[in-house]
C-alpha cells in the first residue's frame, strides 16, 4: 500500500501540474501537500490501522483533482479520477468506494458518519487551527475574485470568516480539537480585532471625507468604483505575474534537476564505443532541456529602466511615478515634490495608474508568451528525446542497453 501511496503523490503532483488553471491559487497542490500532512498527523496522533491510513492518504492526495474540471461537483469529478487511478492499480471494489466516501466528506454541508471521515474533514479545515490561518485565507479570497468573480469588501470578507468559525466549523475528531482549537480561537479574536480596527477606520474616514466636503477647492477624490477596479486589477496582474514566476522556476527546477542527472549518469558512460549508439539521442535530449532552462530564465529575467526623470517630464505628465524603475536613482527631495505634483492633478493621477495597468499588462503578455513556448518546447523535448531513445536502441545498439 505504501507504494500505491507514492504512485499516488507522482500522479497527482504531475495531474495538477499540467491541468490545473492557474486561477485556482487556494485549491492548488500546496494545499493538496498540506491536507495530506495534516491527515498523515491525525492518523499517527490517532493510532489507526495502516489500511485505514491508506485509505486516508489516497483520498487526501485526490480530493481536490476535481478542480481541474470546475468548481461545480468537483467531489464527484475528484472521485472519477480516482477511481481511474485505482482501477489501474488494481484496488478493490470496496477500498474504492471507500476512498470515494472519504472524498466526499469533503463537502462542507456533509456530516461525517465515521472516524475516517472525520479525520479528512478536519485535515482539509486544518488551516483554521494555523498560525498562517490569514496568509490561507487571503488565497482564498484571491481565488474566488478570479475562479467566480466573487469580489468582497474587507469587512464583508471579516464578516463571514467569523460567521463561519463561530457558526459552522468545528473540529471532529479528539486529536484535531487537541492541536488546533487553541489557535483557533486565537485566530477567531484576531478577526474580531481586525473588524473593529477597519469599523473605526472607516467611521474616520468617513468623517474626513465629510469636513472636506465644506472646504473649497477641494482636490475631487476618486470614485469608489475606480478605486475598486484599480485596485482588484492590480492584484490579479500581480496575482499573475507571481503565478507565470512559479510556473517558470517549476520548470526550471525539473530541467536543472535533468540536466544534473544527465551529466552524472549517462555522459560518463558515452565514451565506451559499445554505447556511441547514444551520443545523438542523449545531445538531442540536453538541448531541449538547455533551451527549457533559458525559456524559463528570459520568463522570469526582470527588466529595469534608467530610474531617472526630469522637472520638465512631470510638468508633460510623461513619467509614472508608481513603478520603481522610474525613479530609484532619483533622490527623496525631487521624488517627493513629483509625488506631490502628481497627487494635486487628478488626471495626472488617473494617467499613471492606467500607464501602471497596461505596462504590467505588456510584462505579463511577454511573460506567457515565453512561458507557453518553455512548456512547448519541453513538452516536444521529452517526446523527441524519448523517439530518438527509443530508435537507438532499437536499430543501432549493438549490446544491452543502459540502465
Amino acid at each position: 500500500m505504501d507504494n500505491l501511496i507514492t504512485e499516488a503523490e507522482k500522479y497527482v503532483i504531475q495531474y495538477l501540474n499540467e491541468n490545473l488553471d492557474g486561477k485556482f491559487v487556494y485549491h492548488n497542490l500546496s494545499h493538496t501537500q498540506n491536507v495530506v500532512k495534516k491527515a498523515n498527523e491525525l492518523a499517527k496522533f490517532a493510532n489507526l490501522k495502516e489500511t485505514d491510513k491508506s485509505l486516508l492518504l489516497l483520498s487526501a492526495w485526490f480530493h481536490d483533482t476535481g478542480y481541474t474540471k470546475g468548481i461545480d461537483n468537483h467531489e464527484a469529478e475528484s472521485v472519477k479520477i480516482a477511481s481511474a487511478f485505482l482501477k489501474e492499480h488494481n484496488v478493490s471494489e470496496n477500498d474504492i468506494k471507500s476512498v470515494s466516501d472519504l472524498i466526499f466528506a469533503t463537502k462542507m454541508k456533509h456530516e461525517p458518519k465515521n472516524e475516517l471521515e472525520k479525520t479528512i474533514r478536519d485535515a482539509d479545515c486544518s488551516h483554521i487551527g494555523s498560525k498562517k490561518f490569514g496568509d490561507t485565507t487571503e488565497l482564498l479570497r484571491k481565488e474566488w475574485e478570479l475562479a467566480c468573480s466573487k469580489t468582497l469588501s474587507d469587512e464583508e470578507w471579516l464578516n463571514m470568516n467569523i460567521d463561519f468559525l463561530s457558526n459552522h466549523h468545528r473540529f471532529y475528531t479528539h486529536e484535531a480539537s487537541a492541536k488546533w482549537s487553541k489557535i483557533k480561537s486565537e485566530n477567531l479574536a484576531q478577526l474580531l480585532k481586525n473588524l473593529n480596527k477597519l469599523k473605526k477606520n472607516n467611521t474616520k474616514l468617513k468623517q474626513k471625507e465629510e469636513a472636506l466636503s465644506f472646504k473649497k477647492n477641494k482636490t475631487v477624490l476618486p470614485e469608489r468604483g475606480i478605486e475598486t477596479m484599480f485596485r482588484v486589477t492590480l492584484k490579479n496582474h500581480i496575482t499573475l505575474s507571481n503565478i507565470a514566476d512559479t510556473k517558470a522556476n517549476i520548470l526550471l527546477s525539473v530541467n536543472a534537476i535533468i540536466v544534473s542527472l544527465v551529466l552524472s549518469n549517462l555522459v560518463s558512460k558515452l565514451d565506451n564505443p559499445s554505447n556511441h549508439y547514444l551520443i545523438v539521442p542523449s545531445i538531442i535530449f540536453v538541448l531541449f532541456t538547455v533551451a527549457s532552462i533559458i525559456l524559463s530564465i528570459l520568463a522570469t529575467r526582470p527588466n529595469i529602466t534608467s530610474g531617472k526623470f526630469t522637472k520638465k517630464d512631470v510638468a508633460n505628465k510623461k513619467v509614472n511615478l508608481l513603478f520603481f524603475g522610474n525613479f530609484h536613482k532619483m533622490t527623496l527631495k525631487d521624488f517627493e515634490w513629483a509625488m506631490g505634483e502628481m497627487m494635486q492633478d487628478r488626471d495626472y493621477l488617473y494617467s499613471s495608474m492606467k500607464k501602471d495597468l497596461y505596462f504590467l499588462g505588456l510584462v505579463l503578455n511577454k511573460k506567457y508568451k515565453i512561458l507557453r513556448v518553455t512548456y512547448s518546447v519541453f513538452m516536444i523535448g521529452i517526446i523527441v528525446s524519448v523517439i530518438a531513445f527509443a530508435v537507438a536502441f532499437q536499430f543501432f545498439s549493438g549490446a544491452t542497453p543502459i540502465i
